[in-house]
């Protein structure tokens, strides 16, 4: 059998198919789309070269313009194929995960404040320490406001403005 240039002697790690190919290059024009999408304000926030926001300033002229502005995402999908992608996602996914984010910290307050109402005069103190603009007797006045309620098996009024007190110093 005549050996012929063409045949592949070994298998190539960097042989892409066609297909295969083509299927990255539209997931680079999603997420090109993606970003056009995306308000400036949020694109601020992305780590964009110069190039990639003097592209997005041009997007946000053709926004309206269909066929000029698929053209010009597969521009931006070119030049993303010449940079790392990782700092972009990762900054897509902080605003994407930003809610969840919220709730977390919110949920963490709401046991510190707990764990503040049956810590007693130790916690107040730890807690003190740790967030110096916070009032003595204002953080011991709403503890105990808070735990009265919670003895009286009423939280209300207290339990709430301890909770906007810690909020407003912590987070």
């Amino acid at each position: 059998m005549p050996h012929n240039e063409h045949d592949i002697d070994e298998f190539d790690e960097d042989y892409k198919s066609k297909t295969q190919l083509k299927r990255e290059m539209h997931e680079l024009q999603d997420f090109a789309m993606r970003i056009v999408k995306l308000s400036k304000h949020q694109r601020k926030l992305l780590p964009l070269n110069e190039e990639l926001q003097e592209a997005m300033v041009l997007a946000d002229k053709i926004i309206n313009k269909p066929e000029a502005l698929s053209r010009h995402v597969r521009f931006i999908s070119r030049m993303l194929t010449e940079m790392d992608l990782t700092p972009i996602n990762q900054a897509l996914d902080l605003m994407a995960n930003k809610h969840q984010q919220k709730t977390k910290q919110i949920e963490a307050l709401e046991t510190y404040r707990d764990e503040l109402l049956t810590g007693g005069n130790e916690k107040i103190e730890e807690t003190l320490a740790n967030h110096p603009a916070m009032e003595r007797q204002k953080l011991r006045q709403l503890v105990r406001q808070a735990s009265k309620e919670k003895t009286a098996e009423k939280p209300g009024k207290g339990y709430k403005t301890l909770f906007a007190y810690l909020k407003e110093h912590m987070i």
